[in-house]
Formats: structure tokens, sequence, C-alpha cells
């Protein structure tokens, strides 16, 4: 780690964190790291049952009537690399570098949502030069794919006052709301017919998508990589047959789909309109998405036959919902300026064990109504198209507190430290503060953070400079609640 990085502390507390493997749902490693982390520095140290883990660290001197602050982060990653890296998030390490301002790492996710959270908090409980009323330090797992440590904590596990959630990416933002969210999955059956002769096979792959978070870069006008693929497969099945041998395209639930790729057979004597088709809609597609979207790629190759595909019906079916399903923003919020339901399709994987093939999805609104509405909307195409669909509980959305005393001393300390105003909004994406504000009511919450962008995908970065304003910042809300 280089001595020029600032905070140092926090800097060196984050390198410690990317030695740890944290993929959401297998967090045991880094539960105890944590726990051993906490126990070295002689803190009274537990995790719960759902392995969320709090270290608690008395006030300094003179501080011990101030009340209870609470530190929060999750120590899960999102675990993407790009299609040539060799990487196993259970066992290898992060690789960092320095790019300019920013801190990037090789090929992968850089884990700084959230494990520069992660390391702030282990910067404070370590250091003993700085100024804190009693602090709870917690630790929540499996954040990005479920919340499911926020969901399984109990009422008692935190008994502070004040909760800080350093979980956000826009330096100079504090947030104040975030959206509720949920999962909905739709799982085409199909039956194996053998290929019929004289056929063309053709392996369609888009790429270098810029992707990014499904919540907060919803309105970006982003392509998605899994509706670019169906568009293009539902323009040709109206000109002629298209038979499915396997389609794999996009990833995580949270995020925006970079990369779709589908192996498909078309008549041999369709190949030469299929070449020219693709061609053209490649052109088409860049300049549609010039700004947004300039390193996409639209590759085309000739594959291997397959002894047998998707049955033509459901394959046909597949392409019509896709093409049909929403996507993006499906409504901004009456009173500011913020999206307010939208929905993300995110993954579509052809699994031939179980002769299924299966499409997985993100909705999120501020309005449970709503969220409720964007999820029926996709479950209908899919039921018109004959796949079974569920749509999952979810998790609540965070309503502002218009009495926060919490975010009143946050906005005058930032105003006082850099001599302007804090932006206070809400964020489409999801927090656990909204499970958070069901279980501990009367909980007072603030979520700010350094910059980050290219969340959720092996583009993320982290501002270096930004992480000592945060730093300075927190410490002097810490001082002065």
């Amino acid at each position: 780690m280089s001595s020029s990085l600032k905070p140092a502390s926090v800097f060196e507390c984050f390198a410690q964190v990317n030695q740890v493997p944290r993929p959401s749902k297998r967090e045991e490693k880094m539960i105890e790291f944590l726990l051993e982390y906490g126990k070295s520095l002689s803190l009274p140290t537990r995790r719960d049952e759902a392995g969320n883990v709090i270290i608690t660290k008395p006030a300094t001197p003179g501080m011990e009537n101030r009340p209870t602050v609470i530190l929060q982060s999750h120590m899960d990653m999102v675990c993407e690399k790009n299609a040539d890296v060799q990487f196993d998030f259970d066992s290898d390490a992060i690789q960092t570098y320095i790019d300019g301002e920013w801190m990037r790492a090789k090929g992968t996710t850089l884990g700084a949502d959230d494990g520069i959270g992660v390391a702030m908090e282990m910067a404070i409980l370590a250091a003993t030069d700085i100024k804190h009323g009693p602090l709870e330090c917690v630790f929540t797992r499996d954040e990005e794919t479920g919340l499911t440590g926020a969901e399984g904590m109990k009422d008692d596990f935190m008994t502070g006052q004040y909760l800080i959630n350093l979980d956000s990416e826009d330096e100079g933002e504090i947030f104040v709301s975030c959206a509720g969210g949920c999962r909905t999955t739709a799982t085409f059956h199909y039956e194996e017919k053998k290929t019929p002769e004289n056929q063309f096979f053709a392996e369609l792959c888009i790429k270098g998508l810029t992707g990014g978070h499904s919540g907060d870069d919803i309105d970006k006008k982003r392509a998605n990589a899994n509706k670019l693929l169906a568009r293009f497969l539902y323009q040709e099945l109206k000109k002629m047959p298209i038979l499915l041998a396997d389609i794999q395209a996009g990833g995580l639930h949270n995020a925006i789909p970079r990369e779709a790729r589908a192996t498909i057979a078309v008549p041999i004597g369709a190949k030469e309109s299929l070449r020219a088709d693709w061609n053209i809609y490649a052109a088409e597609v860049e300049e549609e998405y010039r700004v947004t979207e300039p390193t996409i790629e639209f590759l085309m190759e000739s594959a291997e036959p397959t002894a047998t595909v998707v049955d033509s019906s459901t394959g046909e079916r597949l392409i019509f919902a896709l093409q049909g399903v929403f996507n993006g923003v499906f409504a901004m919020s009456q009173d500011i300026a913020l999206v307010e339901t939208s929905s993300n399709l995110a993954s579509i994987h052809m699994v031939p064990e179980r002769h299924t093939i299966e499409i997985n999805s993100s909705q999120r609104s501020s309005i449970l109504s709503a969220r409720h509405n964007v999820a029926n909307v996709f479950e209908a195409v899919f039921r018109l198209a004959g796949a079974e669909t569920e749509t999952g509980e979810g998790y609540p959305g965070w309503k502002p507190n218009p009495d926060s005393h919490l975010l009143k001393v946050a906005v005058a300390e930032y105003k006082r430290i850099f001599g302007k105003e804090p932006v206070v909004r809400g964020i489409h994406a999801g927090l656990e503060c909204g499970l958070f504000s069901e279980k501990y009511p009367n909980l007072d919450m603030v979520s700010f953070g350094p910059t980050l962008r290219g969340v959720h995908s092996p583009d993320e970065k982290l501002l270096i400079p930004t992480v000592q304003m945060v730093w300075d910042h927190l410490l002097a809300i810490l001082e002065n609640i």
C-alpha cells in the first residue's frame, strides 16, 4: 500500500480487508477476521446468529455521558470479474493499483463497496487519538444479495441512539432515505429436440458495456446487455426460424448486465442475412448509445453444432418475453428529483441439467404499492409466455426523518470543515437502514461515504482524496454529537 495514501490508517485497514475473501453469503473468513480483530484490541466482540459482528469501544475520557453512536458497514462484496481474468473470489486476495486519483482492482470489483466502510470502522477502533462517546461498530453480512444479515438481526443487538451507515458512494452527499426492493424470477422448462439438418450455428456476444449498480445507476441511460441481445433475437425471429442452443447473459441481480451471450442455429441459407443484420444492428446500437457505452462490442462467430436444441416453442416464447418485459426507470418521484420505481433484467441462464432457462430480475421503489406493481409487470409478461414466476418478500425502504438531530450535526460539521453545504437526499438503491428502521423505530440515522464509481462491476474505482474528506467529517460528528 502506497505511503502517500491518506488517511494512512484507513488505507492500511482496507489493504487488510482486501486480503480476506468475502463473497456474499460466504463471509465466514471475514467474520472470523473481524472477531479476531476486535479481540486483538481487547474490545468486547461478538457475533449474532445471523453472522453480524459487533465490536464496542468505550468513550474517550470526559465523553462517557455522550449518547452511543453506531457505525455500520457491510462485510460482503459483489464478486464480478472480466471474462478473461482468472480469479477465485473464495480464495484470492483483491489486487489493487493506483490510477491517478483513483484506486482500482486488476480485472475484478474493488470491494470498496463496502470494504472502505469496514476499514474506517477498523481504524477508529484501533485509534488512540480520536475523541468520541461510546461506540458500537457493526459489520453486517450478505447486504448485496439479500440483506439477510440486517434482516436476521435481533432488535437488541444494537443499543445506540444514532447510526451512521458508511455505505454511500458520493462524497458531499448525506443520504436520509432509500428505496425498498424485491427480486422476481421466471423459469421456463424446455424439451431437448434433435437439431434439424442444414443449420448454421453462431455464437452472438455483446460485451464491454459500462454496467453499474441496478439502483443508483439505473437512470444513467446505460445499456442492458440482456435487452440488447433479446432485441436482436426478436428482430431476426420475424425474418427466419431461430433455434436456441445456449444462452448465458448477465450476472448478479443488483448489477446492470455488461455482457450477454447466446448460441443459436438458423437455416444454412439464412447465414449471410444473419451476419449482415448483426453488423447493421451493431452500428445502430453503437450510435444509439455512443455517449454512455463507448466501449461496447458486438461479436459473431461460427459455433460448433450441437446435437440438440431448445424446443422451438419455448425458445420463441422466451425471446418474446425478453423483448416485451420492462427494464429501466419505471417512474420518477413526484416529490423530489429522484427515481421512484425501476426494474432491472439482471440475468438469463440456461441450465441443461435441469432443462430450464432461468431469468432473474430486481425491482425497486420508494413506494411499496409501486414496487408491487412493477414486479407484477415482470410476472405478467413471463406468465403470458408460459413461464413460472416468483417474487420474493423483499426489503423495506427508509423514510426521511425531518427532525433528525444527527442530520443537523452532520450538515453543520460539513459546512464548518469544507465551507459549503452538503447535498441532503435520498437514494434509489437499497440500504440496510430500511430494515434497521423497522427493528429500531427510534434510531436516528444518516448514510454517507467516499466517492465510488463503476460499483458492482470490474470498473469499480474509489476516488482517493474523498476518503480523507469523509474521515474528517466522520470524526467531527463523533466529537460533536
